[in-house]
């Protein structure tokens, strides 16, 4: 899915109650904090790289309307200097099985969510293996005017798929 810092209101609140039995004013208040946590991306100091596979980006747990507002907000974030946004597209091999997401913070820990909570992961060799996965995916992405046109070729997708659906 769509990392949490990347996330629209309306999407994280949908991603919050997945799969969960969650009070719609909880979730709609988590989805609140999880956005304005997002702050830390405009921090010119800080430095982010992010790499989704087009089938993330493409899940829609909503409505089309949703997602067109989603892409909108990756297409943006991928402007900011100091972040790297790449998708791997399905025109391209995959590096291996994207079996679940993971941030890696400062190369120290890695966090895995889960439907259940958070798997936090310390030690070197696992945080090694999320490295080098993270590294596989990233050069198979594509960035900048490539990335935006793929979001802009899902975004047209995703309009005829409403067409139909109407």
């Amino acid at each position: 899915m769509i990392p949490a810092l990347l996330q629209t209101g309306e999407y994280a609140r949908l991603a919050l109650g997945i799969g969960r039995d969650v009070d719609e004013d909880d979730a709609a208040k988590a989805a609140a904090v999880r956005v304005e946590a997002q702050a830390v991306l405009f921090d010119s100091g800080r430095e982010f790289s992010f790499v989704l596979t087009e089938g993330a980006v493409r899940t829609w747990p909503g409505s089309p309307a949703l997602m067109m507002a989603q892409l909108d907000r990756l297409a943006q974030v991928s402007t900011l200097p100091h972040v790297g946004l790449g998708v791997v597209p399905w025109a391209v091999e995959a590096p291996g099985f994207p079996l679940h997401g993971f941030t890696i913070y400062d190369g120290a820990v890695s966090v895995v969510e889960s439907l259940t909570g958070d798997l936090t992961m310390t030690r070197s060799e696992e945080i090694g293996a999320h490295g080098e996965t993270f590294e596989a995916f990233a050069a198979a992405a594509v960035y900048g005017d490539a990335l935006r046109d793929l979001l802009g070729q899902i975004g047209r997708d995703m309009q005829e798929l409403t067409a139909r659906l109407a």
